[in-house]
Order: structure tokens, then C-alpha cells, then sequence
């Protein structure tokens, strides 16, 4: 699934082609998508003018003055910028056609994204968005803030890390990378890590998303950024989908567990 790193690279792949761009037309080849993409979608966007590409958690927010228009690339879903004369291949179910001939195109394969409209909506009252926390690279992110809510909880680290409601966007890849980079077994309690190794995972959790960014996202399975090219975290990933390898810090044989009904791989001695 593409997790922040993914569509932050998305956001800004795309956002160049067809920022200040008028919508000539929107073509909704497949409307059965998580949610049903309403079926007046074209009425609603044809004519307006891109204000922004903003992302908020794994959503991506196009703005206009009247509305905004809320994407979620879903499991396998990726956005394209083409031409106007681009072939339709058969997963691509919406097309955005704007004035100059640009084309932005959504495929998805699951069919578990999203392509819905906000409309006399504040994003803090929408469904998808209204419970969100903090985001990871935000100053309002840190250890201290973590270690204030992980108190009394029995739930295992990674998991609370991956809670939405708690910080947006630490997906299993990168949950799994800053873990390991904090020296924090993924399956001790939240409640009970200390204020000091919290300001150290804060502070990994935004090193490792960065890095992850710079480099494109992370390749796996079928996901390429909005200019259509590969991410190339996967290849500095110290612990995720390495079980059974050996550790690249002490060559102890990483252990692979299941944590949240998530694959996490750790190293038992490195991570305590």
C-alpha cells in the first residue's frame, strides 16, 4: 500500500503539471471504486481552476476556489500525468482532462481508492479527515507529545505508532525502519517506554520518512511515483522483509513476528 513517503511523492509528481490549470472535463470510466465516485463528478469540477496539491495523511487534496477534491491511492492505486492522447489501459478509471492538453489519470487495480469531492465541508468536519492526528514532519510531532498519550498503554509500540489517531502516515515499512533505528523492540508496551527513548523515535520516524521521500517512496509491488517512475528506499531498508536475514549492525538473525495482524521484523538484540 502506498504510505506517506508514496503519496507525498505523488503530490509533488503531479503538483507542477497542472497546478493554475482549468479542468476541461472528468471521465469516470469505473465509479465503483471504496467509495462511489459520484456520478455528477464532471458537473462539478469541469471549469475550475487548481489552487493547490496539498496532502494531509495519505489523502491528496486538490484545491479550488468552491471545493476541493479528496484522493486516496487505496492499495495499488497510482495518478499519472499523460497527454491528452494516452491510450486507456485496463485499470484506469478516471481521467482529468485540463485545457492544455494535460492529462491526470488514476488507476487502480483494487479498486480500494477513493476520487470523491468536498463540498460545504471543512476538512476538519469530513469523514475521512475529521480524526486525524498530527502529521510526522510537523513541529507539533515530537517525543514529548508521544510519551503524554502512550501513558497506561498495553498496546505494543509499533502498533500505537501506526494508530492514525495518533500520528498520520508511520505506515508498517517505516514503523518497522524507525524502531529498529531507535534501538526499540516493535512489541514492548507504549505505556512503557520512557520520555527520553520517545524524543529518539520522534526524531527517527522524521529522519526515515525524509530520507524515504527523497528518494521516490519505496518500490513495492506495482507502486511508481506521479511522473510514473520507481521509488528507491527499498534498497537502504535495514529490517522490513528481511526476516530470517541476518542484521546489518550485529549479524544476529532478525525474528519475524506479527504484530496488529502486521508482518514486523526486529532485531532481539539491537531493539530492546
Amino acid at each position: 500500500m502506498p504510505e506517506l513517503p508514496e503519496v507525498e511523492t505523488t503530490r509533488k509528481g503531479i503538483e507542477p503539471h497542472i497546478i493554475n490549470k482549468k479542468i476541461r472535463e472528468v471521465r469516470v470510466y469505473q465509479p465503483h471504486l471504496r467509495w462511489p465516485v459520484p456520478n455528477n463528478l464532471n458537473e462539478q469540477l469541469s471549469g475550475l481552476k487548481v489552487l493547490a496539491v496539498e496532502r494531509r495523511a495519505k489523502y491528496i487534496l486538490i484545491r479550488f476556489l468552491s471545493c476541493s477534491l479528496i484522493i486516496h491511492l487505496g492499495m495499488s492505486g497510482s495518478l499519472r500525468i499523460l497527454n491528452d492522447n494516452e491510450p486507456k489501459l485496463k485499470h484506469d478509471h478516471i481521467d482529468v482532462d485540463f485545457t492544455d492538453g494535460t492529462r491526470l489519470r488514476f488507476n487502480d487495480p483494487r479498486r480500494f481508492g477513493c476520487f470523491l469531492p468536498i463540498t460545504g465541508q471543512t476538512d476538519s468536519s469530513h469523514p475521512l479527515l475529521a480524526n486525524l492526528g498530527p502529521e510526522p514532519l510537523g513541529e507539533s510531532f515530537n517525543g514529548d507529545y508521544l510519551h503524554r498519550l502512550s501513558r497506561g498503554r498495553r498496546s505494543s509500540i509499533k502498533t500505537f505508532v501506526m494508530d492514525q489517531a495518533i500520528v498520520v502516515g508511520v505506515g508498517n515499512i517505516y514503523a518497522n525502519e524507525a524502531l529498529f533505528k531507535a534501538g526499540i523492540s516493535p512489541a514492548r508496551a507504549a505505556g512503557q517506554i520512557s520520555l527520553k527513548r520517545y524524543r529518539v523515535l520522534a526524531e527517527e520516524i522524521k529522519t526515515v520518512l525524509k530520507a524515504a521521500i527523497n528518494m521516490g517512496g519505496t518500490t513495492l509491488r506495482d507502486f511508481v511515483g506521479g511522473d510514473g517512475k520507481p521509488g528507491y528506499f527499498q534498497q537502504t531498508l535495514m529490517v522490513y522483509g528481511r526476516g530470517g536475514e541476518p542484521c546489518l549492525t550485529c549479524k544476529k538473525i532478525l525474528k519475524e513476528i506479527r504484530l496488529g495482524q502486521r508482518s514486523t521484523v526486529y532485531c532481539t538484540n539491537c531493539q530492546k
